[in-house]
């Protein structure tokens, strides 16, 4: 996560450091995010899951008439991964998207998209309206968020919470990357009791995945963009509620419609517009929230 460009130099390697963090991340309980599972293992699920994924790689081979040197190098690829621990990262770039499309058949509500692997638990939390921690002399450009979260039936939300993180200026996700300091630019906002919440913090920059990584390599081979489009992340939660995992982008970036994780939906877009005051920009966006049945 990075808007250095390839072949620059870099003392410490993006995929190391973001892949690292990712990987604890993930460790420490991500699941409880999606809701709660069964706890129970059905072999004929697993059977039938992972027989048809061997069998699309299997396939793959036929088709393309896969060599023994291509095959070789797969392995190599997959150990690379491994060492840089970057599984979170190469799954929800390349594969969440279509597990969040299946959810999303059976949800209500505000439309979501991926969680991807630079959330983090336990930060600042703050009451509405909220400033995100940031340095003193934090570059970018000022930016409010604002919004209400209701339910579905339209019932304000009061205590609401909205989990926001997002790059800096630079590209840089704190905890993932050794320039921000922990927890910039991150918090957990509470609403007040109509539902209602303003953060303010600054607008993010397009980044790209680490380069330096097998997961950046592969895109790199394969002439695809590494490119993210500039994005809020969000969860948004509510006692009795689904929580809504979501991302916002915004309109005029270059990376939208190709975004490397394919994340970004028309849906979210926003279109900031000037308070007025200096170079702030505002944006409004209310959520809907389902109720858990």
């Amino acid at each position: 996560m990075t808007t250095t460009q390839p072949g620059a130099d870099q003392s410490v390697s993006d995929a190391v450091t973001a892949g690292s963090h990712a990987t604890e991340s993930a460790r420490s309980g991500l699941s409880n995010l999606r809701g709660p599972g069964s706890g129970e293992v059905d072999q004929q699920r697993v059977a039938t899951v992972v027989g048809a994924a061997l069998e699309g790689i299997r396939s793959a081979i036929r088709e393309h008439e896969v060599t023994y040197e291509e095959f070789d190098a797969f392995k190599r690829w997959l150990i690379a991964v491994s060492d840089t621990g970057e599984w979170p990262l190469f799954l929800d770039v390349y594969l969440e998207h279509e597990v969040e499309k299946v959810a999303a058949k059976r949800q209500q509500g505000s439309v979501g998209t991926i969680l991807g692997p630079f959330w983090l638990d336990e930060q600042a939390r703050l009451d509405t309206p909220a400033t995100l921690p940031m340095r003193d002399d934090e570059p970018g450009t000022p930016m409010i968020l604002a919004g209400q979260v209701t339910s579905t039936d339209g019932t304000p939300l009061a205590g609401a919470t909205v989990d926001i993180w997002h790059t800096d200026d630079e590209g840089w996700y704190s905890g993932f990357a050794a320039k921000p300091p922990a927890g910039n630019l991150r918090g957990v906002v509470r609403c007040d009791d109509q539902g209602r919440f303003e953060i303010h913090t600054r607008k993010p920059a397009p980044y790209t995945i680490p380069l330096d990584g097998p997961t950046g390599q592969m895109t790199q081979a394969a002439g695809w963009s590494p490119w993210r489009p500039a994005h809020i992340h969000l969860l948004v939660a509510a006692p009795g509620h689904r929580t809504l995992t979501s991302q916002l982008f915004f309109t005029g970036d270059p990376y939208l419609g190709n975004d490397v994780a394919s994340a970004d939906k028309p849906e979210l877009t926003l279109d900031p517009q000037p308070t007025g005051n200096g170079d702030e920009i505002r944006a409004d966006r209310d959520f809907v929230l389902e109720r858990e049945t």
